[in-house]
């Protein structure tokens, strides 16, 4: 269950709202932004989802409480012993910014969302932040201007703080990931040429594109290729190229295809140059891809403002997660300043009915999420694939390292203060192409592979 989902759904099963006076969450919200009480009920939801995740972490026995007892008695019930309403004013307040005036660099997609319609949307203003949201080129210069103290914050790909952290291609700086921007949201895009590809076995000899080399697209499309028995090393050419850049590099066929954030692939399919042969979320449902991040430095002299501006993230990325916002947002990102995209294209990401230029219109409203918890297991995983492919030499603590990197431990801790209840855990296995990822075995895991460099 996602932090922002409805923490008393069954979905369509029993389909009531939280409040129980309207058949939808959807409803409710409609019901509540038109009585100006928007705000307070996605702070109330967020509340409520981290107490739901604490008392039912399996998600099989949260749905057997509320059949047994319904979505409002549960919501009653929780009421009479944790004083939510006090913890969602605990939640909605902070401290004075120690700095006011801040820069945050972004990559002109939608993994960036939520950092992103946090400035046109007022998240950032709400918080008493006057934020620059810079658009930048690529991803080193990213790395290079958050390092160099230029950005104050940035928005990266959730592996490149644990790159910065331990002198994968810059010196050792500590970073950390202090929340995950989305989850899902990445497509393996092909030149029309090869719509006779839809074998990933048939891959052998293309050229393909990914973002940066501390990734989860190098690591997922590795993944996918080794899978089908193609060496990523030997039997395929593997590119970095600025995501902004690929479908210009696709449709000059400098590459074959790419592994991009959605919005890059339907670009290659609204301009007729290449189509999706299939969602990354097909590998794994509920990967992480970017992050919001930040030194080590910035949040431990500046707390409040680092306090402030995480609670505009992830108050924005609550209401990201809602499908009945996500036009809105389309039309807020869209400008030049921003994604510089046709609303059309992002529409089709992010309400997730879409074209896939094979003449079909898929409905997926999952093809991106958002969930900004920072699952230390995420980091094992990714520690594993440099591992694998050689970009990390000897010994590896991985648990030390997710633990130093991702603040799954600082966040909850910060939920405690703040009177929520976090999750009961930071790690949990998930699967990855039906095999499963025990974040307590990385050594057996990394070793279980029949094509790798370590």
């Amino acid at each position: 269950m996602s932090m922002f989902s409805n923490p008393f759904s069954l979905k369509s099963k029993l389909g009531r709202c939280l409040c129980g006076r309207h058949a939808t969450q959807e409803e409710h919200a409609a019901s509540e932004r038109a009585a100006g009480l928007g705000d307070e009920a996605r702070y109330r939801d967020v509340v409520a989802s981290g107490l739901m995740r604490a008392l039912f972490p399996n998600d099989m026995k949260r749905r057997a409480f509320l059949k047994a007892v319904g979505a409002s008695t549960a919501a009653a019930a929780l009421a009479t012993f944790f004083p939510l309403d006090a913890a969602t004013e605990a939640f909605a307040a902070t401290g004075k910014p120690e700095k006011t005036d801040l820069k945050v660099g972004f990559i002109p997609i939608t993994c960036a969302t939520p950092i992103i319609m946090a400035h046109p949307m007022g998240f950032y203003a709400k918080q008493g932040l006057n934020v620059e949201v810079v658009k930048t080129a690529g991803w080193a210069v990213v790395r290079d201007k958050t390092i160099n103290k230029e950005y104050d914050a940035a928005h990266m790909l959730a592996p490149m703080p644990l790159a910065i952290s331990q002198g994968l291609g810059s010196n050792p700086i500590p970073f950390v990931t202090a929340a995950i921007e989305n989850i899902n949201g990445q497509s393996f895009t092909l030149g029309i040429k090869h719509k006779d590809k839809m074998d990933v076995k048939s891959w052998k000899g293309l050229k393909f594109a990914i973002p940066y080399d501390f990734s989860m697209h190098n690591y997922l499309l590795r993944y996918l290729l080794a899978e089908n028995g193609i060496d990523p090393d030997s039997d395929v050419q593997l590119r970095v190229v600025p995501p902004p850049e690929m479908v210009a590099n696709l449709r000059a066929e400098n590459i074959d295809g790419f592994l991009a954030p959605d919005n890059v692939a339907q670009r290659a399919v609204f301009d007729g140059v290449g189509f999706i042969h299939s969602l990354s979320k097909t590998m794994w449902d509920g990967h992480p891809c970017c992050a919001f991040a930040a030194s080590r430095e910035f949040i431990t002299t500046m707390p409040n403002t680092y306090a402030a501006l995480l609670r505009a993230i992830v108050d924005a990325t609550g209401y990201a997660s809602k499908t009945e916002n996500r036009k809105a947002i389309a039309e807020a990102i869209a400008p030049p300043a921003y994604l510089n995209a046709p609303v059309t294209v992002l529409e089709q990401v992010l309400v997730g009915k879409y074209a896939d230029g094979l003449g079909n219109i898929k409905d997926d409203p999952k093809r991106i999420d958002f969930d900004p918890f920072p699952w230390e297991s995420f980091a094992v995983w990714m520690l594993t694939q440099m591992k694998r492919w050689g970009q990390i030499k000897g010994e590896v603590d991985y648990a030390s390292v997710a633990n130093q990197v991702f603040l799954a431990t600082d966040a909850a801790r910060v939920m405690k203060e703040m009177g929520l209840t976090p999750p009961a855990t930071t790690s949990k296995s998930f699967l990855v192409m039906g095999k499963v990822f025990d974040p307590a075995k990385p050594a057996e895991y990394v070793a279980s592979f029949a094509i790798k460099r370590s």
